[in-house]
């Protein structure tokens, strides 16, 4: 009995093709796909290769292979240091504070902005919002200490002339931590209003005329319409967050750092530069950074697993 590609004659004139046939009709793509491959090859994946950094007693002179072998003992000393387990802690609390207080606002500010139906109005306040992501953060710490200092500050100056005393908000540790999250969402929640703003722009408008026939209010078809059908993008915002809890900001602390507030700001990334530029310790350096990336590939492994095995869609 002949096969029914056999019997169609589209399918049973169809001749495998290689890889050089490919590669002759498609020169151009390919072309085009060479320099950022080059870029990923040489810029991602080659200073891999110094991740044996933190297995070695590393020294400049004796280079890369040159080295001796020490093991673990590297990682011994980090995990053994009196830094690390404040820094392991200050890390895990900025992040989570960041993730608890940060991650929803850009969901309710663009479940706000989409309710907007003056265009103008609307544009104008997505713009103002967004701006902030694209400051260094040198510009908004500058900002911050212009604004919060206590004895020169603006706010301060405003608290004083009404009577009040000046607040430290930067100068004390636990103002400092309160600062550093809500100067974190005001820089941060523009950018991510953008990405829910685009999924939103994809539902289908036939669910809210729906909706609409059926009696629901607006808050109604936000809550049982909008929400539900941007839950796949929220996801995997949140596992990419998620991957970045061991992570954190090493230029917002550092432009928000000050000598009279240090609790909370000693974490695993200052605690590389400081290994690893200032007292040129490469090797303890390597090993705590290499400990940060392997909790993050884990963190992000486990939530998309947990996704998937709770029905959404995951980054892999």
């Amino acid at each position: 009995m002949r096969s029914a590609e056999a019997g169609n004659p589209y399918l049973g004139n169809i001749v495998p093709k290689g890889a050089l046939f490919y590669l002759r009709r498609d020169w151009q793509l390919y072309a085009l796909v060479f320099l950022p491959m080059l870029f990923v090859l040489i810029f991602k994946f080659g200073p891999m290769f110094g991740l044996i950094i933190a297995f070695k007693d590393y020294r400049i002179a004796r280079g890369f292979l040159g080295s001796s072998w020490v093991g673990f003992k590297v990682f011994q000393d980090v995990f053994s240091h009196r830094l690390f387990i404040p820094a392991l802690r200050n890390t895990l609390l900025l992040n989570l504070l960041d993730l608890v207080m940060g991650f929803p606002m850009p969901i309710i500010l663009a479940l706000l902005l989409n309710e907007i139906n003056t265009r103008w109005f609307k544009r104008s306040t997505q713009t103002l919002l967004y701006l902030p992501h694209f400051l260094s953060w040198v510009i908004i710490g500058a900002l911050a200490y212009q604004l919060f200092s206590v004895n020169t500050g603006m706010v301060n100056n405003l608290i004083d002339m009404l009577g009040g005393k000046r607040f430290p908000f930067l100068t004390a540790d636990i103002p400092w931590l309160v600062s550093y999250v809500i100067i974190g969402m005001w820089q941060n929640m523009g950018w991510g209003t953008i990405i829910y703003l685009a999924s939103i722009s994809g539902i289908n408008p036939e669910l809210y005329e729906a909706a609409m026939i059926d009696g629901a209010g607006r808050f109604r078809m936000c809550i049982n319409i909008t929400v539900p059908c941007i839950r796949s993008t929220i996801v995997i915002l949140l596992i990419m967050n998620l991957g970045r809890i061991m992570g954190g900001s090493f230029e917002r602390i550092y432009a928000l750092a000050n000598v009279a507030a240090t609790e909370y700001t000693t974490t695993i990334p200052v605690l590389v530069y400081r290994w690893g530029i200032q007292s040129m310790n490469f090797s303890r350096a390597t090993a705590l950074g290499l400990f940060q990336s392997v909790i993050g590939l884990i963190m992000v492994l486990g939530s998309n697993f947990i996704s998937k095995r709770l029905g959404e869609e995951g980054l892999i």
